[in-house]
Formats: C-alpha cells, sequence, structure tokens
C-alpha cells in the first residue's frame, strides 16, 4: 500500500523519467534538424521550398530566402500621375515596410553570425550559407511566409555568329546608309523621319552587361556626357563573385559575354557613320548586370529589379526613383527545370516596377514549337510584356520562339503578348568597340519591342508610363497574324504571335491613349492539323506585299498575309544589302 509520501516519491520518479525523455527527444531532434533530417513541425517543413530541403541535406548549407508574410500593398500608386509620383511611392512603400518588418529576423541573423542580405522591393531577406537547421528555426517564425532557393540558372541564352569589324564603307564619317532589315519591318525609320527617335526616353538593359565603349552604344549611354563618364546611377553590377572578363562588381559598365551589349544595340544603337542597329537611337541607356557569362540567380535577378526601382551611386548609397530608367529590357528566364521554384517573389518584383511605371519588356523564350512553352519567370506573367521571335522579314514564327497558352500557375493566359523580328539580328558585340555579330532569339526580338516602346512614348507623351495603354496602343496597332495552333481561337491575340507584329509606325499615327482596335495588316495562317502540346502540327502560310521565308524547324508555316495600306516613308537612304549568314534558331 502507497503512503502519500511514497505516492509523492513515484510521482516525482516519473516526472523526472519524463523530463529525461523530453530532453533526449529534443537534442535528437535537433541533430536530426543538423544532419538535414526532416524538421519536427510539418507546418515548419510545409514552409521550406523542397529545393532548400534538398540542399540542406546530409550537413550542406545553401542559399535562400526568408520571405515575410507582411508585403507592402503598391496599389495606392496606380492613380498618381507622374513617373516621378509614381517612383517615389513605390519606392518608400516598399523600403517602409521592409525596415518595419523585417528588423527582428536581421537581429536574430546578426547575433548568429549568419551572412544575409535585405531586399525591399520583394520585402525578403536572402540567407548565405545556411543550414536545415537555421532554415526550419526561420520557417517557424509567424511573421516568416516560406523559405525560398537561390539557386544557380544557366540560362540557354543565343549565341553569336562570329565577331566582325565594321567593314570600311559603314565607318566614313557620312550620312548613315544603312538600317538593320528588323528595324526597316517594324518601320521604325518612318517614325525617326516624323521626328521622334526615342528622345528623353531611358531604356534599361538588364542583362549580361554592356560594352559601354562599343562606337554604336557609348553616344547613347547616360553617364557619357560626350567628355566624361559617369556611372553613378547609370551602371549597376549584381554579379559579387566570379564574372568572367568582367570579374566581380565592376564599377563601369562590362559585358562578359555579349548577349548585354548585343540586345541594347537592337533597342538604342547607332555609331551614327552607318550602322543603324537601334530602334530608338534617340534613347538613352543604363545597365545592370544580372547574369555571370549567362548565368543567374533569383537574387542577381531581383538585385537588378530593385536598383532599376532606386538607381544608386556605384558605391550603393543614395538610392533616387527620379533616376529609375522608363523601360527594362529582360531576355533571361528563371526556369524549374534549373531549380527556380521561386514562389512569386519575381512576380512581386515584375509588379513592383509595373506599379512604378517602368515598361518591363521580356523574352518569351527558346523553348519552341511546342505549346504551352512560355513557362519561365518572368516571361508568363501578366505584368510581363512578352515578345515572341519573328522569321526576319516575314510574317512568320521562328520555330524556337515560345508558345502559349501559360500553364504554369494554371491561368491559360495567352502569351506571348507580340511579336518582332528575331533571326538574324546583326547587333553589337561585347569582343570590340567596333565588332558586331549575328544572333537568333526571343532574346532579339524583345529590345525591337523595348525601342519600339520608346519611340511611343517619344512620340505621345501622355502615354509615358500609363502601362495598360501603353501596351494596348502597340497590341492594337500592330499587324495582326491569325494562328489557331496552340489552343484558343484564331485571335488576335493567340498563343502564337500574340496581336501579332510591332508597327510602331501605326501606333504612333494612332495618336489616342486609349486605342480601338481598327483594321490593320493582317496575315492569315490555315493550319492544316491540329495543334498538340508537343507541336507536332505544321502550318502554312502565303505572304503577300512581303517576302517569305520558311520557318526553320520542324514547321513550316505557309500563311497569307493580306496589307491594308499603311503609310510606309522612304527611310533616309536605302539599306544596302549586306551579306547575311543563314540564321540558325536555336532549339
Amino acid at each position: 500500500m502507497f503512503t502519500p509520501l511514497r505516492l509523492r516519491r513515484v510521482f516525482c520518479l516519473l516526472f523526472f523519467v519524463a523530463a529525461i525523455a523530453t530532453a533526449i527527444g529534443a537534442i535528437s531532434s535537433s541533430r536530426a534538424v543538423t544532419r538535414g533530417g526532416v524538421p519536427a513541425s510539418a507546418t515548419t517543413a510545409s514552409k521550406i521550398a523542397p529545393w532548400v530541403m534538398e540542399h540542406t541535406a546530409n550537413g550542406q548549407q545553401a542559399e535562400f530566402f526568408v520571405v515575410l508574410a507582411d508585403q507592402a500593398d503598391l496599389s495606392g500608386a496606380a492613380s498618381l500621375p507622374t513617373k516621378a509620383e509614381k517612383g517615389r511611392y513605390v519606392y518608400n512603400t516598399l523600403l517602409n515596410k521592409a525596415q518595419a518588418t523585417q528588423g527582428p529576423i536581421l537581429q536574430w541573423l546578426r547575433e548568429h553570425g549568419i551572412e544575409h542580405r535585405s531586399f525591399y522591393i520583394i520585402n525578403a531577406i536572402l540567407v548565405k550559407g545556411g543550414s536545415r537547421e537555421i532554415a526550419a528555426a526561420l520557417a517557424a517564425r509567424p511573421d516568416v511566409a516560406r523559405v525560398e532557393g537561390n539557386p544557380v540558372i544557366h540560362n540557354d541564352l543565343p549565341q553569336p555568329s562570329a565577331s566582325v569589324e565594321a567593314p570600311p564603307y559603314l565607318q566614313r564619317p557620312e550620312t548613315p546608309d544603312t538600317i538593320e532589315p528588323g528595324i526597316n519591318y517594324t518601320h521604325a525609320p518612318q517614325v525617326w523621319a516624323l521626328g521622334f527617335t526615342g528622345q528623353g526616353i531611358v531604356i534599361a538593359s538588364a542583362d549580361t552587361g554592356v560594352r559601354w565603349t562599343h562606337n554604336a552604344l557609348k553616344p547613347h549611354y547616360r553617364g557619357w556626357d560626350g567628355v566624361n563618364a559617369d556611372h553613378d546611377y547609370n551602371w549597376h553590377d549584381s554579379i559579387h563573385s566570379g564574372g568572367g572578363v568582367c570579374g566581380p562588381n565592376s564599377p563601369f559598365p562590362c559585358d562578359d559575354f555579349f548577349h548585354g551589349s548585343h540586345t541594347t544595340g537592337t533597342a538604342i544603337g547607332d555609331d551614327g557613320m552607318g550602322n543603324q542597329i537601334g530602334m530608338a537611337p534617340g534613347a538613352k541607356w543604363i545597365g545592370c548586370r544580372n547574369m555571370d557569362q549567362g548565368n543567374g540567380t533569383p537574387a542577381s535577378y531581383i538585385e537588378c529589379m530593385q536598383w532599376f526601382l532606386a538607381p544608386t551611386r556605384i558605391n550603393g548609397n543614395d538610392p533616387d526613383p527620379t533616376k529609375a530608367p522608363d523601360i527594362t529590357i529582360n531576355s533571361w528566364g528563371c526556369p524549374a527545370s534549373e531549380g527556380c521554384t521561386v514562389g512569386n517573389e519575381l512576380q512581386a518584383a515584375v509588379e513592383a516596377q509595373a506599379a512604378a511605371g517602368i515598361m518591363m519588356v521580356v523574352a518569351a523564350g527558346n523553348s519552341g514549337s511546342a505549346c504551352s512553352t512560355v513557362s519561365d519567370p518572368p516571361s508568363f506573367y501578366a505584368a510581363s510584356y512578352t515578345a515572341g521571335a519573328l522569321n526576319t522579314g516575314t510574317d512568320t514564327i521562328a520555330s524556337f520562339s515560345s508558345r502559349g497558352p501559360v500553364i504554369r500557375d494554371g491561368s491559360n493566359r495567352i502569351k506571348p503578348d507580340i511579336t518582332a523580328p528575331g533571326t538574324g539580328t546583326r547587333s553589337a558585340s561585347n569582343s570590340g568597340d567596333n565588332a558586331y555579330t549575328n544572333a537568333s532569339g526571343t532574346s532579339m526580338a524583345t529590345p525591337h519591342i523595348a525601342g519600339a516602346m520608346g519611340l511611343l512614348w517619344s512620340a505621345i507623351p501622355s502615354l509615358r508610363h500609363q502601362i495598360t495603354a501603353s501596351r494596348d496602343t502597340l497590341n492594337h496597332s500592330a499587324v495582326h497574324i491569325a494562328s489557331t495552333l496552340c489552343v484558343g481561337g484564331a485571335g488576335p491575340p493567340n498563343n502564337v504571335y500574340g496581336w501579332g507584329r510591332i508597327d510602331i509606325l501605326a501606333a504612333v499615327s494612332s495618336g489616342s491613349p486609349t486605342p480601338t482596335p481598327s483594321a490593320t495588316p493582317t496575315a492569315t495562317a490555315t493550319a492544316t492539323a491540329t495543334a498538340t502540346a508537343a507541336a507536332s502540327a505544321t502550318p502554312s502560310a502565303t505572304a503577300t506585299a512581303t517576302a517569305t521565308a520558311t520557318a526553320a524547324g520542324t514547321a513550316t508555316p505557309t500563311a497569307t498575309a493580306t496589307s491594308t495600306v499603311r503609310p510606309t516613308a522612304t527611310p533616309r537612304h536605302a539599306p544596302s544589302v549586306r551579306p547575311r549568314p543563314t540564321p540558325v534558331p536555336r532549339p
């Protein structure tokens, strides 16, 4: 029989045993987390991205984002009339939200000696070299929405042909006599003839960098006054290690691959001596390197988008949203196949730029001809103005150009939004100040659209930074190209051509900030089979009033293009005939 005293002793002993068991379990759990085991809480584990779980297994460390639950509301920017007002509002709202909410997490990271970097454009903190234990501890916090990875993304960028110096006849100090075919085909020279060349507009490159001393680029760099260079507010490098020939943290614009110089040239390039490679030669450019020889990370992408909101001095100080660009060129992606499953951080950053009045033009990707291949952020976002590629000089889609509908987010959104020439495009190279090269890809179509937007805003100031109205103007004045491939009706828009081929003269001539669809040149594609996810269907088309070409690859479109009367001014000089290598679209 137990006495009260013996009962108390038994209860104490049981309590002691239970306490020891709890302690042992806690230690085991801690060790399991350190070794890469699954966090104890299922709720906590669900907040950690699979990529992070995989790359912190077995004691590994990885970079990851800690995304806060409290995100800024930028809806108030929509009613503000000017870019300066929009930019200041968005910058201040985002920065204030980050400063008000990130403090406790930043303090915890400092106390534990963990390297990190704060971002305000997405209200997140990048943890560098974090373990599973650290990821689990942060995910367990109620103020953390999720923990997402920061994988290295190997962009499959277009490759250049051999770079060549411009021939002597294009180096004479005389009136330019050569305009690139893609520039002509989108009717940019006729807009120049009206007096609009993109003056007053700043176009930014988010790419592999820019060779700023290139003869066709230097005169248009915002940091060059004709005598001196000032890279403050005009250049940022988000590549902090590696960097190829440029090295990390380049204090001046530098291109470690060629791609960024090439795309920038198609937007604004002109050396004044015959190399008229750009759509808007009166515009200025600035740049941010977001890829190391073609390789980027979500962090490097987001860093450039954040810098565009409020450019800084080279040392990163004194951010100024009034120096933000008007338009950005984005010929890069973040595919899931590379581990880019970053929640909606990239989308939030894209939408923040739009809220600030910055037009973000994005390449559709080179994964065609299959349907639903517009699938890599940021190409499929509604806020991205997405460009598909045409075979230059024709209204036929390039075989490599990615198609819609968008299934990645379940929206079935029609993409691309619009198309432009994207094969055999000649533009600046990074190999010399007078070097040029040919390349093919939706990367080449994208700066045609960015430059066209610069011309539109130069010609119709009332449209500046009115993102929806500006997109509508370009869309409804495009040369509509019908296609029933890849689901949906013939359009416009449709999932092959979007609204059709950009026609900047028609857009400028519309003169209305709220255009309505009108009769425009239309190419009618007659499909001979129904498209499938593998895009085995082969549309066929004939074209009148334009040269015809057969699309490379398995698809051989045959479409009929009929054209209504459009103003067609004669370029300053007829383009010289230049031998060009046959474009080879990348798969």
